[in-house]
C-alpha cells in the first residue's frame, strides 16, 4: 500500500481547520483513511468555546479509531459514536443546539481484503479507480443541487437548509445526522486506489474545471498531492482580481488530499 497526504492551510495567518487521517490496524490487514473539512464559523459566534480544529481533530481523531478498531460496526454506525464522543466532550459548557456549532464535511473510507466500504457527508470528495482505470466519484450532491439563491446569506442558509430536510448536513453534535450520509460498499477487487479530498483541493476541477475527476485523479497518482494544491493555489491566485470563478468564496481555502494505491 502506498499513501500519499497533504493538509494546507488556506491562510498561514490562520490554523487549519481540515483533518486528515489514515489508519492501519495492528494486524497489517486493512485500513482506512478519513478526512474532515471544517465549517469556517461567522464572525456572530458559534455559541462554542472551542475552535473548529479543536472540534475537527476531536472528531477525526475519534473517527480514526473507530474505524479502525470496531470492524463490526458500519461506517454510520461508527460516525454516529464519534459525533457523540465530541458532543459529549463540550456539552456541558457549550450552545450544542447552535445552528453554527463546530461543525464538519466528512470523507471516510475503509477497506479489507474483500471489501472497500465508504461514507461521505457533504461536499468532501471520494474517488475510487477500477482495475480498468476507470475513476468513479463517491459524492453527497445535495449541497451542489440547491438553488444559488438558497444559499445567499449565512441567515438562510442556517434557517432554512443547514442540517435539515430539503437541505444538506454536516457532522456537528446530533449522532442522527450519520444516517444521512452517503455511504456504500465495493468489492476489494474492484478498487486499485482511492482519494480523499476536501472541497479546498476539490476546486480544481469543481471550481475552475482544469479537469474532470478522472484528471484529478491522474495528477493524484502521477505528480502527487502536493502538486495538486500547488496548482490550486496558482489558480485561486490568479482570479484574485476578476473573482470569475471564487464569486464569494474565500481566495484561499484550506485544502487536503489523500491517495492511497491499495
Amino acid at each position: 500500500m502506498r499513501t500519499d497526504l497533504v493538509s494546507e492551510p488556506g491562510d498561514v495567518s490562520r490554523p487549519n481547520e481540515d483533518f486528515a487521517g489514515v489508519g492501519l490496524p495492528a494486524c497489517g490487514q486493512g485500513g482506512c483513511v478519513v478526512v474532515l473539512d471544517g465549517v469556517t464559523p461567522p464572525s456572530a459566534g458559534t455559541g462554542c468555546l472551542h475552535s473548529v480544529p479543536w472540534f475537527t481533530a476531536r472528531l477525526g481523531g475519534a473517527l480514526t479509531e473507530l474505524t479502525v478498531s470496531c470492524r463490526d460496526l458500519t461506517l454510520s454506525e461508527i460516525l454516529a459514536r464519534a459525533i457523540r464522543r465530541t458532543a459529549d466532550a463540550h456539552a456541558d459548557t457549550c450552545e450544542l443546539s447552535h445552528p453554527r456549532t463546530p461543525q464538519a464535511t466528512v470523507a471516510l473510507a475503509r477497506w479489507s481484503a474483500t471489501a472497500v466500504e465508504y461514507l461521505v457527508l457533504s461536499d468532501a470528495a471520494l474517488l475510487v479507480r477500477g482495475p480498468d482505470g476507470t475513476v468513479t466519484p463517491l459524492l453527497d450532491d445535495r449541497l451542489a443541487r440547491l438553488p444559488r439563491s438558497a444559499l445567499a446569506t449565512d441567515a438562510l442558509v442556517d434557517a432554512n437548509l443547514r442540517n435539515k430536510e430539503g437541505g444538506f448536513f454536516t457532522a456537528a453534535a446530533d449522532p442522527a445526522v450519520a444516517a444521512r450520509a452517503v455511504t456504500g460498499t465495493l468489492p476489494r477487487r474492484d478498487v486499485r486506489a482511492l482519494a480523499a479530498l476536501t472541497d479546498g483541493a476539490t476546486r480544481w476541477t469543481e471550481t475552475f474545471r482544469e479537469g474532470d475527476w478522472t484528471a484529478l485523479f491522474d495528477l493524484l497518482a502521477k505528480e502527487g498531492a502536493r502538486s495538486l494544491v500547488e496548482r490550486v493555489r496558482e489558480l485561486e491566485t490568479a482570479d484574485r482580481r476578476e473573482r470569475a470563478y471564487l464569486g464569494r468564496a474565500k481566495t484561499h481555502d484550506d485544502a487536503t488530499a489523500v491517495y492511497v494505491e491499495l
